[in-house]
């Protein structure tokens, strides 16, 4: 539209004021809807600043909702946050009644049409899905159940992600694509889901035994509604978009309820996201069947049942720590102890021990769980993680005083333990007593038996070989290195989904605090003069632990590099 004023042209945008008379429609509403919470005593909220819980939303079913318009946004334990549009409404009030009556301690809030209409939205995102208890996302419906039954390799996978990508904006899409990536990576047995935005584009990738694969390539517009959509479901914010965040949801399959922790972060092209799945099944392996030579298998069994002491497991995030503690405490909780674990989070529930999580919104930490734990008078403490000067004393001192504690340190190798420990204030003295033994790990992807196929051997390799064995053999002298030595690597076939590898093994190392390495304690506490003085224990390093197995075709030479430095 054109219009004159004083021989000028004035252009005016007509999107633009369709805008401002939006926004002020909008705001004339927001200020109605406070005015009358002002006059009816009831708080007033505007729900397109706070995020609404879909299992919040799923308390009343939504027909009920509708023609009572009342809207649930809020749900902790059994208080309940509603909003509705009108007091004066008769179904309101019975719907409010009935949920006191399911014991709900029911908050009233008075809120703008807009923000009712925002929480009745909510009923479509989760139309697909099947209702749960609070916390709980079922993927396990009938279509998921068929498709995990069908898949048969990743390619059906990725085949399938690429075509609900492309349904998104249909009822009920974003959800499915949700649910199918999640079915796929447990079907891939995946440990964590990575969403990066790009340049014009993002990508999803699975971590597969410990290495990320591609799986699919998704529009900006589509991350974003899968991005908002994880949000909704962990409990994020959705409204921020600047700083990390971190959640949390479970989904269900069958029986088996898996935890997925999911984190946000800030980047140059917008959020990236990362799903860590933690699925029970993944956790359930034998001690026997860890991977631990069988000297060390023997020493650990002796060091667990110790009535007291630490044993304490290395290692980066990744490396099977907290399925070696599992592993340990479904040992122990076959005794007469008391265990009790603190955790973050409790990723398997094991009968005969009692489990807390760490909850930082209430000020739980490692910390605080170690202190209550005490006041249960536990035979056996198990700490997700030693963090911090106060956490790692009061551990040592637990030690000290009749209690077996299990934990795990962040360092490269067991040597490094006793250094990490004194750097977080332990006096070196009283580890002789306290530190039964110090335990690194990593896993390597074990070879498909499908596939793997013999491959000639360099001279490098040779070499390596030869060098490693010579110490393996002053610690081992029955284990005699082949004469026709044979090498094997990765080839690919179905059984394994082409990557050439089926699941993973752990190799360990470990150090008992022996004479030889107590007498260090009062004078140097490198790694390097530790691991020297523990030399006589004949307990093989993680490098030569890995190179048996590499000699015995569990792994490849590669693949073992790939985890430790095998030429160093």
């Amino acid at each position: 539209m054109i219009g004159m004023s004083k021989g000028m042209v004035t252009i005016f945008d007509e999107h633009k004021q369709a805008r401002r008379l939006d926004e002020l429609h909008t705001k004339e509403a927001e200020d109605l809807a406070l005015i009358l919470s002002q006059k009816y005593d009831i708080p007033y909220v505007d729900l397109s600043k706070l995020p609404i819980n879909t299992d919040a939303i799923r308390l009343i079913p939504e027909a009920e909702a509708r023609a009572a318009q009342i809207a649930a946004f809020k749900v902790s334990g059994k208080r309940l946050a509603v909003v509705i549009s009108s007091p004066s409404n008769p179904k309101t009030q019975k719907i409010i009644d009935e949920l006191e009556n399911k014991n709900f301690k029911v908050e009233t809030y008075l809120g703008s049409v807009a923000s009712l209409n925002r929480a009745l939205e909510r009923y479509r995102e989760i139309s697909q899905s099947v209702e749960t208890e609070g916390g709980v996302v079922n993927i396990a419906n009938v279509e998921i159940e068929s498709f995990l039954k069908q898949i048969k390799n990743l390619e059906e996978i990725k085949a399938r992600l690429t075509r609900d990508a492309k349904l998104v904006g249909q009822m009920g899409g974003v959800t499915n694509l949700l649910e199918i990536i999640l079915a796929g990576a447990i079907f891939a047995k995946a440990s964590d889901v990575h969403l990066e935005p790009q340049e014009n584009r993002a990508r999803v990738r699975y971590r597969i035994d410990g290495v990320l694969n591609d799986f699919v390539f998704l529009d900006i517009k589509t991350y974003r509604s899968l991005l908002s959509r994880i949000k909704l479901v962990s409990g994020l914010k959705l409204n921020l978009k600047n700083s990390a965040q971190d959640g949390r949801f479970s989904i269900r399959i069958d029986q088996d309820e898996v935890e997925v922790r999911s984190s946000s972060l800030p980047g140059a092209y917008g959020e990236s996201s990362v799903l860590r799945i933690l699925n029970p099944v993944n956790l359930l392996v034998d001690f026997e069947k860890l991977g631990m030579e069988p000297l060390l298998l023997e020493t650990t069994r002796k060091q667990i049942t110790k009535p007291n002491g630490m044993i304490l497991l290395t290692g980066p995030t990744g490396s099977g720590k907290t399925t070696t503690l599992y592993s340990i405490l479904r040992i122990l909780s076959k005794s007469s102890n008391k265990v009790i674990t603190i955790e973050d989070p409790i990723e398997y529930h094991l009968e005969g021990v009692n489990q807390t999580q760490v909850n930082r919104e209430r000020d739980y930490t490692f910390l605080t769980g170690l202190r209550a734990a005490l006041r249960q008078d536990p035979d056996i403490i198990m700490i997700g993680e030693i963090r911090d000067s106060e956490t790692a004393e009061i551990a040592n001192n637990s030690a000290l005083t009749g209690h077996l504690v299990l934990s795990t340190l962040h360092t490269n190798n067991a040597a490094g333990t006793i250094p990490r420990l004194i750097d977080l204030g332990i006096n070196p003295k009283t580890l002789e007593a306290s530190l039964n033994a110090a335990i690194a790990q990593r896993l390597v992807r074990k070879l498909c038996p499908n596939c793997r196929q013999p491959h000639p051997v360099t001279d490098k390799e040779r070499q390596l070989i030869e060098v490693v064995w010579q110490e393996i053999a002053k610690k081992r002298p029955k284990l005699k290195l082949p004469p026709e030595l044979t090498l094997w690597q990765p080839l690919g076939c179905t059984a394994c989904h082409g990557t050439g590898y089926q699941g993973r093994i752990g190799i360990f190392e470990a150090i008992l605090m022996t004479p030889a390495v107590v007498n260090l304690l009062d004078s140097s506490q490198s790694e390097h003069d530790i691991k020297k003085a523990a030399e006589g224990q004949n307990l093989l390093d993680l490098r030569e632990d890995g190179v048996v197995k590499v000699v015995g075709g569990i792994t490849s030479l590669v693949e073992l590099g790939r985890v430790v430095d095998v030429y160093g």
